[in-house]
């Protein structure tokens, strides 16, 4: 079993920062590639980055190009992301996920899922 507990959410005014973290924990040699979606209330979750399992290759939704970045720890089984220049259209949940391949793929969907994190962006 694999558990993906994400941390950092929070309330914060458009153009402030914050980060995210998720910690792996349990089989963590089951997840290889990682990644972060979200999902805003009455809308289907979208994919807003991820990072290879070495964490060489990084890869961004257009929305997000330019203010958020991914990164990982490998010693301490965490990826992070960080945003910058936060839009209210930022609002969501936030959803860490792990991928079994090392690579992401778009067409492959994660194996593993954490429990999300709010964030929320006043204007």
């Amino acid at each position: 079993q694999v558990q993906l507990v994400e941390s950092g959410g929070g309330l914060v005014q458009a153009g402030d920062s914050l980060r995210l973290s998720c910690v792996a924990s349990g089989r963590t040699s089951s997840v290889n590639a990682m990644g972060w979606f979200r999902q805003a209330p009455g809308k289907e979750r979208e994919f807003v980055a991820a990072i290879s399992s070495s964490g060489s290759s990084t890869y961004y939704a257009e929305s997000v190009k330019g203010r958020f970045t991914i990164s990982r720890d490998n010693a301490k089984n965490t990826v992070y992301l960080q945003m910058n220049s936060l839009k209210p259209e930022d609002t969501a949940v936030y959803y860490c996920a792990g991928y079994r391949s090392g690579f992401y793929y778009s067409a492959s969907p994660p194996a593993y899922w954490g429990q999300g994190t709010q964030v929320t962006v006043s204007s």
